[in-house]
């Protein structure tokens, strides 16, 4: 049975379009919070009542925990599965995925992810607009002109310059 008709007619908007969600987690969403967003002031607020956000403890300017908050919350379960599943498709957010992955771990990229999922889910019920997808060529290469970037940075305050190879100065242009 195809719900998403029905679901797309109840929230003003197709969420199955938003990045890693699909039939089932829409579904679940839309039961737990329904498709009012005004009660979060912002999607910040919104990923912290998710629990999808991290939680510094900080005590006399000493950081004693990072961790996210224990929350039971069906919407971030929900959400961290859509991120578990984003992982490997050619997106913006399976490419965010596999670079959080490789720097810290699979599973704090799983609640990276599910973080990126919930801010997109916030504007695109906030706006009720469609979901327009990141073109993941420009995230990709965005990504590639910061990392060179600092890499410079670093460079020029060791006292080095670096120089580009002829085959990868068209990667940059």
């Amino acid at each position: 049975m195809n719900l998403t008709p029905e679901l797309a007619r109840v929230c003003g908007v197709d969420l199955t379009q938003a990045g890693g969600l699909r039939e089932l987690s829409a579904l679940v969403v839309v039961s737990e919070i329904g498709v009012e967003m005004s009660r979060w002031r912002n999607e910040k607020a919104f990923a912290s009542w998710l629990g999808l956000c991290l939680n510094n403890k900080i005590s006399g300017g000493r950081v004693l925990s990072t961790k996210t908050r224990p929350v039971v919350n069906r919407v971030a379960t929900a959400l961290r599965m859509a991120a578990s599943g984003v992982a490997e498709t050619q997106t913006w957010l399976g490419s965010f995925h596999r670079r959080m992955r490789a720097r810290l771990g699979p599973a704090a990229a799983i609640t990276a992810t599910a973080h990126k999922i919930a801010i997109v889910l916030y504007h695109v019920l906030k706006q009720k607009e469609p979901y327009v997808p990141r073109d993941l060529l420009l995230y990709e290469q965005r990504i590639y002109r910061h990392k060179l970037s600092r890499l410079r940075k670093q460079a020029a305050a060791l006292g080095y310059e670096l120089v580009q190879t002829p085959e990868h100065k068209a990667i940059t242009e």
